[in-house]
């Protein structure tokens, strides 16, 4: 097949990653990809440029941007696209407009969050209204399928559930030498617990609340460092709030970074303090390279995350439980371990990016018989 997906960009993210992967082993498996970018290319775009997958860049303007419509449809065009996938809500309904009369009729959607709280709100509109020409929307765990559908926003009979899935045989367990190495890079001596996050700083993944549950640990385990992966808008506000807590010379934000994988190896323990989540990949990353993990409930967490076996839920927006919650694992290091080798486990049955794709290509076949009928 000769498969197009849309982005918004390719830059650092769960979403991006996801879709990197996904493109990089259909073309393995004989499929003709490109992705099209409705903004700028992004920092993750020459790993396709590498393997030689096309990436085009409209650079979308503000509003109805016609040149930058022009671009996409022009790529679509000329890529004799038989499948249009499409990721989160603006690219879809530009990807639609913009395909408006080619013989483009297998149309694909994933949403790859929880989806707006509400119905109301121009881009949504024009998402509803976009999905008149669709085949099929997706979504990446079982609590946003039924999330969208009971407030309107998804048609049942169209919408179906593809876990994401990661490159699970490029993420080994975590090693002391890595962790030697991580300490290094953070100045601290071999005494040090690393707890881990990653993620964009924004309010969604609330690595405010992180902080405020990690002072209270802190105070228990002064050798204790909480170690944020991740750049985003509230950088700033949150070296304040650690500043605030006390525990700034203790938190260690590190940026966006390319290599993740490695940095997760050099953790003790793994925590997601989200308030909103779709299907998380940093979650199951951290359960690739088998770490203990605690998560707030919230999302597909709780779809990845086993209570009590492959790691500990929270409710969100409580730091006071999550604070609790990382002091167990922190204390009982067999528990800890046991959580870690049984995530791993799970991650290598039930969300590899082969298991993804194969899904895909099912609800392919599964468009393109709906678009013949």
């Amino acid at each position: 097949m000769n498969i197009t997906h849309v982005v918004e960009n390719l830059n650092r993210g769960g979403l991006e990653r996801m879709v990197l992967d996904l493109v990089r082993l259909q073309q393995r498996q004989g499929h003709h990809c490109q992705v099209v970018c409705l903004y700028e290319a992004g920092a993750l775009a020459h790993e396709l440029d590498a393997v030689g997958i096309p990436v085009v860049a409209c650079n979308k303007g503000p509003g109805l941007d016609l040149r930058a419509l022009a671009r996409a449809r022009r790529a679509i065009d000329r890529h004799d696209t038989d499948i249009l996938h499409t990721h989160n809500a603006v690219a879809h309904y530009q990807s639609v407009l913009a395909a408006c009369g080619l013989d483009v009729l297998r149309v694909l959607n994933t949403r790859h969050g929880m989806g707006a709280g509400q119905r109301t709100g121009r881009k949504e509109w024009l998402y509803r209204r976009s999905l008149l020409r669709t085949d099929m929307v997706v979504t990446v765990c079982e609590a946003a399928r039924r999330n969208g559908v009971e407030k309107g926003m998804l048609p049942s009979s169209i919408t179906r559930v593809v876990p994401n899935g990661i490159a699970v045989d490029r993420f080994t367990p975590a090693s002391t030498d890595m962790r030697e190495r991580l300490l290094t890079l953070l100045g601290l001596d071999r005494r040090a617990r690393l707890i881990g996050n990653v993620g964009r700083l924004n309010w969604t993944k609330d690595q405010a609340g992180l902080i405020r549950a990690f002072r209270q640990v802190y105070r228990q385990h002064p050798e204790a460092a909480l170690v944020l992966i991740g750049d985003g808008e509230l950088r700033n506000d949150l070296e304040h709030c650690a500043l605030a807590e006390g525990v700034r010379d203790a938190v260690h934000f590190l940026g966006d970074r390319n290599d993740v994988r490695e940095l997760l190896r050099g953790l003790d323990l793994f925590v997601l303090s989200s308030v909103s989540e779709g299907y998380s990949m940093a979650l199951l990353e951290a359960c690739a390279v088998a770490l203990p993990i605690v998560a707030t409930d919230v999302g597909g967490n709780g779809e990845i995350i086993r209570d009590g076996h492959t790691g500990l839920l929270v409710e969100a927006g409580n730091p006071d439980a999550l604070a609790q919650r990382m002091l167990s694992l922190l204390q009982d290091p067999q528990r800890a371990s046991a959580f870690g080798q049984a995530a791993r486990a799970w991650v290598e049955h039930h969300a590899s990016i082969e298991a993804m794709a194969d899904r895909y290509q099912r609800l392919y076949q599964d468009a393109e018989q709906h678009a013949c009928a």
